[in-house]
């Protein structure tokens, strides 16, 4: 890119200001809840080494009223919301149902703004998407599905697209895991039983774009 010739133009009030869409990703452990740096271009969560099977549940959460019980009444077991699977996690002190579970043994997962989905995402067999979409999207990596009694159900859900509004879920189900932030430099440690919240709540990166 010419900054010389460009920077003097947007200075003087040239140039188209636009947003890109980063992804959120926060990790609940037993006794703390973390908030990773955004990802503009995309996430892997797998396990780190590329020799072992990356076990996780997947599915999408749903925000659930809170019970409107008395002082003392939280005890009694009838009184908590339950989803389908009778749990409910919460992340932010905020209750979320998890819809349309799956377990998955993989090599992990991909997940990318629309920034990165030429990158990596499309070399792994995603596809790229328009650089104005706010979702996300997401791809298993080597999902092994071959005895599963729904296979081909199971093998459209390997790929995808979390839009706007939709939320992500991830129950970490191996010893250890990682959380890949835009490349090898910076990654959270995973450890088993650790819940994975991805949106694309993240504060977007404002960039000027040629006007030209």
């Amino acid at each position: 890119m010419n900054m010389k010739g460009k920077l003097p133009r947007i200075l003087h009030g040239g140039g188209i200001l636009s947003e890109r869409t980063r992804i959120q990703c926060i990790v609940k452990s037993t006794f703390s809840e973390t908030r990773l740096v955004p990802s503009l271009n995309d996430l892997l969560i797998a396990n780190p080494s590329p020799a072992a099977v990356s076990r996780f549940r997947m599915g999408w959460l749903n925000p659930v009223p809170e019970p409107d019980v008395g002082l003392g009444s939280m005890s009694d077991p009838q009184l908590l919301p339950r989803s389908q699977y009778g749990t409910v996690t919460r992340f932010g002190g905020k209750l979320y149902d998890i819809s349309n579970s799956l377990n998955v043994w993989s090599s992990g997962m991909w997940l990318s703004t629309a920034t990165g989905s030429s990158a990596a995402m499309a070399a792994a067999g995603g596809k790229p998407m328009d650089l104005s979409s706010k979702g996300l999207q997401y791809l298993i990596r080597e999902h092994m599905i071959e005895n599963a009694p729904n296979k081909d159900e199971v093998k459209n859900l390997d790929n995808g697209i979390l839009e706007k509004n939709e939320m992500l879920h991830l129950r970490w189900n191996s010893q250890k895991g990682r959380v890949f932030i835009d490349g090898s430099h910076l990654a959270h440690t995973l450890e088993l039983g650790d819940e994975v919240l991805i949106n694309s709540d993240a504060p977007p990166l404002a960039l000027f774009t040629h006007d030209d």
